[in-house]
């Protein structure tokens, strides 16, 4: 379904700026998911290491060039989209989302705007739902629950009903430890089917499945996300796959690990061109799609950012955040000097000292790092 034109109209005035959304964001979720949503692996290390990586590269601006024609889009397999970000996969949209249709909605945001949706396989309405509603691109990202026929249904299943690519999370073999929840004594409903049993078969994933996968299956675009180390990425590509999908989820699985976009420069070399190579960790503005894309990022997934926008307007409040975020890109790439993202590259990032505490909302100043949870 389309995103509708007077409820967008509506958020134009009402969201100027990111953080709004956090704020509204806050006020329509229980704590429980708030919580959720904003924390990561105990000591949430690796979650502030993917803000203090970000922030620790400075641009470098090139002057007096004609930026009065700027074009923000990119391309995905061959595919047009109005920016390089896809909504990264998130378990539990159905308890987010304004409204009782959760990925769904999602869909119909990322499509109205024009950018892809990876879908969770643990967020409802299913893979079948969302592609009746997402008219754009769609990917499919599996958690492994069963065995190497149950893997083969999901590829049929999001083949058929027209999905572009398919995912695999490849960094949850063991389930963390993610303190919030467990204080609060918060079970994830989402979890319920993830039995001891269930997460074995996850546990047990390793490359012979990407093999057989690859083999049986040649023509499917196939992504593994949460590589973490050159060494990954080159067994990844060694096994024919698409797209190398750095992650950390976000800081919730290891902890005390790297900040992802300190982990790209040695995947993208590590890959030497023979596979796309996509991001995610962190990523809050439009600056910091810039510093992605210049390290040699395809694209940066969002998850925390669009989840904010989808509990507090549904699928116009997507459309709207990417609005805002595309702004962001398009002043970023104007005051540095390019017209397009083909022109970027590492000549326009250099290290420099983070000057932000780093924070699940360092990119939001104008948040308050107080009590409140922002």
């Amino acid at each position: 379904m389309p995103v509708n034109p007077d409820a967008l109209a509506v958020l134009q005035d009402k969201y100027l700026a990111l953080h709004e959304f956090v704020k509204v964001a806050k006020g329509r979720l229980d704590a429980n998911l708030w919580d959720y949503l904003v924390g990561a692996t105990e000591t949430e290390t690796t979650m502030r290491r993917n803000r203090m990586g970000i922030d620790a590269l400075a641009l470098r601006p090139r002057v007096l060039r004609d930026v009065s024609e700027i074009d923000t889009s990119s391309t995905l397999f061959g595919k047009k989209i109005r920016l390089p970000v896809f909504l990264a996969p998130v378990g539990g949209l159905e308890f987010m989302a304004v409204g009782a249709n959760g990925a769904v909605t999602a869909g119909e945001g990322a499509s109205g705007f024009g950018v892809p949706i990876m879908l969770s396989s643990v967020s409802k309405p299913g893979l079948e739902d969302v592609a009746a509603a997402a008219s754009g691109m769609k990917i499919y990202q599996l958690y492994v629950r069963g065995d190497a026929a149950s893997i083969e249904d999901s590829i049929q299943r999001a083949k058929g009903n027209g999905y572009d690519a398919f995912c695999l999370t490849v960094d949850t073999a063991i389930y963390s430890r993610r303190e919030r929840d467990i204080v609060r004594r918060f079970a994830k409903p989402w979890r319920a089917g993830a039995t001891t049993d269930a997460q074995r078969y996850q546990a047990q994933l390793n490359w012979n499945d990407v093999k057989r996968i690859k083999d049986k299956h040649p023509d499917l675009k196939l992504i593994l996300k949460g590589i973490a180390t050159a060494e990954d990425a080159q067994v990844a590509v060694e096994h024919g796959v698409e797209v190398v999908y750095v992650s950390n989820h976000g800081g919730r699985q290891l902890d005390a690990g790297r900040g992802s976009i300190e982990v790209l420069p040695e995947v993208v070399q590590a890959v030497g061109g023979k596979a796309k190579v996509w991001v995610d960790g962190g990523f809050s503005r439009g600056t910091d799609i810039v510093k992605a894309l210049c390290l040699g990022a395809e694209a940066v997934g969002l998850g925390r950012l669009y989840c904010y926008a989808l509990a507090a307007d549904g699928a116009a409040g997507v459309v709207r955040l990417l609005e805002i975020l595309e702004n962001e890109f398009r002043s970023a790439l104007g005051l540095l000097g390019v017209t397009s993202i083909a022109e970027l590259g590492p000549g326009f990032v250099h290290a420099a000292m983070p000057t932000n505490l780093p924070h699940v909302h360092s990119a939001f100043p104008l948040l308050r790092l107080d009590d409140s949870g922002y």
